[in-house]
């Protein structure tokens, strides 16, 4: 199946819309640690070193199965030489 089809298909399904754009800053916090950490050369293990975490945590965070702390997304952008920012638009 293509990504367009795909993509048809879901955006056809107003409550897989819903939730989507409900869980939309989840994904967009996910993929900008993930694009972090790639970019740096990172992996999970060694991000999770910096951080004072276990390799488990990150990769639970990064596959969106855990909702981090203000906490813990700060200490893994001050590991990544990051500042993380919060706004209300």
């Amino acid at each position: 199946m293509k990504w367009t089809d795909a993509k048809n298909i879901i955006n056809s399904n107003p409550e897989v819309v819903k939730e989507l754009e409900k869980n939309a800053v989840e994904y967009q916090v996910v993929r900008e640690i993930v694009k972090a950490r790639k970019e740096l050369n990172l992996t999970q293990a060694q991000l999770a070193q910096l951080v004072g975490t276990k390799q488990s945590n990150i990769s639970r965070l990064e596959s969106g199965e855990y909702n981090p702390t203000i906490e813990f997304l700060s200490k893994i952008a001050q590991a990544m030489g990051k500042n993380l920012d919060i706004r209300l638009q």
